[in-house]
């Protein structure tokens, strides 16, 4: 892959919201890819005839920022930009037309990413989507899309590592706004409980660290609020917890070779009254295992400055790779 997998970033657009992204937030998944991309040391081409994806360099983040009417609730101005880029890029050049820009990506970390590619029909039916909201109940497609974690990064960089399995004295930990119904569905269950076991909270006791919570957990809660992703899954991976995911229709990151069932517990929203009766069924060797995988697997959800190999950014773009693979397959045949 890495010899072979060229990317061509179209240049037209200006900043803010084409080539630019937010590095130090909730969005931070988005705006770190871009960057990267646009410095051009991994992957890119300038000869747009040996690549083998189109990177369409908006960010939904930036677009929502600057264009999103929140008075009227209009979303309008957002699809005009996205249909005027692909109509610019698709007169320019030939290679959105040959394949209907099934070669073609868009990366985006924010909730409306579906939403936005949803005003180009062929970018939403065809494209490679790299969606941290990948939600299969909102049309994403794991054969052509790819999920991308939600990673956020405050502070611009993360805190990674905790205490060993035997100095964790918490089964399962979760702190967190109402966002959603299955967040109102686990807060109703387990909020004010005063189980020392499961602990959940929609808002900490002062003076008490949300980090070193989930350093002290052996399970950490990961539930989708408004939408499927969280970005406690990250958190739970960075301080060694491991990830309990309850959602609906969500797709993890880097599915393709990451077997989540072997570092991570899988809740239906039904189950949530179980959640203890659940963990407490872990055996300690089971969870031992686990846990140790979740280290493993830790490298591939790391945000360098400068990208490794496996970490965040090169497995975003083996998932793309991947994807691209079935454009071949699918399209046009081994060329």
């Amino acid at each position: 892959m890495e010899k072979l997998f060229k990317i061509y970033v179209y240049q037209e657009g200006e900043p803010p919201m084409f080539h630019n992204g937010p590095c130090k937030s909730i969005y931070s998944s988005e705006g770190r890819f871009i960057h990267e991309v646009e410095k051009g040391k991994f992957y890119t081409t300038q000869d747009p005839d040996e690549a083998l994806v189109y990177f369409l360099p908006f960010s939904v983040a930036m677009l929502v920022r600057y264009l999103y009417e929140s008075e009227s609730l209009k979303t309008d101005a957002i699809g005009r930009i996205v249909i005027d880029y692909i109509h610019v890029i698709s007169g320019k050049y030939p290679y959105w037309n040959r394949s209907l820009g099934a070669d073609h990506f868009m990366l985006s970390c924010h909730d409306w990413g579906p939403l936005a590619s949803s005003y180009v029909p062929h970018l939403f039916n065809k494209s490679i989507r790299v969606l941290c909201n990948a939600n299969t109940s909102e049309g994403f497609t794991p054969a052509k899309d790819a999920s991308f974690p939600e990673i956020n990064l405050l502070k611009g960089e993360a805190d990674i590592g905790g205490l060993p399995p035997s100095r964790r004295s918490i089964l399962a930990f979760f702190s967190g706004h109402l966002h959603g119904y299955i967040r109102y569905l686990l807060l109703n269950e387990w909020k004010d409980k005063n189980d020392p076991d499961v602990q959940v909270y929609d808002q900490l006791p002062k003076g008490v660290s949300y980090i070193s919570k989930l350093k002290n957990s052996r399970f950490c809660l990961c539930p989708s609020g408004y939408e499927v992703a969280s970005p406690r899954i990250v958190e739970a991976i960075y301080a060694e917890c491991v990830p309990v995911l309850i959602s609906d229709g969500y797709v993890a990151p880097f599915s393709d070779v990451l077997n989540w069932k072997s570092f991570s517990v899988q809740i239906t929203v039904k189950d949530i009254p179980n959640i203890k009766r659940i963990l407490m069924g872990i055996s300690q060797r089971q969870y031992l295992r686990m846990q140790r995988r979740v280290k493993q697997v830790q490298r591939h959800f790391v945000v360098n400055p400068t990208p490794k190999r496996y970490d965040v950014f090169h497995m975003i773009n083996h998932s793309i790779w991947l994807r691209r693979l079935n454009v071949h397959i699918q399209d046009f045949g081994v060329p």
